[in-house]
């Protein structure tokens, strides 16, 4: 009875205890530096750009990356965006002679293209890690959800009072 009564107060507080989150009251807690964090982002915008629908940067997919990356993925993961993001401002210097940040979006597909066919593992791995978290995060966003998918939250209503075709 008193794990019941427990239970029970912890399902009513629950609302009122989460209805207070928000990205700054949970902190920035990153795997990643500031400026690194900027480059995901960009990286993020090259890959679902913005056209008529907000791009990967406005709905702050990268966020969702790193937050997957820092929760879910292990060391390796973690060590491999490092390596990533540090081997995305090489390329970057070495084909254009800029960082990533400064190259134009066709110069960013070429970088990212480069990455993902070189022969080094690593860089295949990031780029298509990125790529797959980013769509992941996109699809699983509210506004694609909301405004392109139509998701229904609780699918399947009960019309009661509506005749039965036969």
């Amino acid at each position: 009875m008193k794990n019941l009564t427990l239970a029970l107060g912890g399902l009513v507080s629950l609302p009122a205890w989460a209805n207070s989150w928000t990205p700054e009251s949970i902190g920035a807690q990153s795997v990643v530096s500031a400026s690194d964090e900027a480059l995901l982002a960009e990286i993020a915008e090259t890959i679902i750009p913005e056209t008529t629908t907000p791009g990967a940067k406005s709905l702050q997919v990268h966020q969702f990356a790193l937050r997957l990356i820092r929760d879910c993925y292990g060391e390796e993961a973690q060590a491999t965006l490092s390596q990533g993001l540090v081997l995305t401002e090489q390329t970057a210097k070495k084909l254009y002679n800029q960082s990533f940040m400064n190259c134009n979006a066709q110069q960013r597909v070429e970088i990212l293209n480069r990455m993902q066919q070189s022969e080094d593992a690593g860089a295949k791995q990031f780029v298509d890690g990125i790529k797959r978290l980013t769509i992941q995060g996109y699809l699983n966003s509210e506004y694609v959800l909301v405004n392109l998918l139509d998701y229904n939250m609780a699918p399947g209503f009960y019309h009661g009072c509506v005749p039965v075709k036969q």
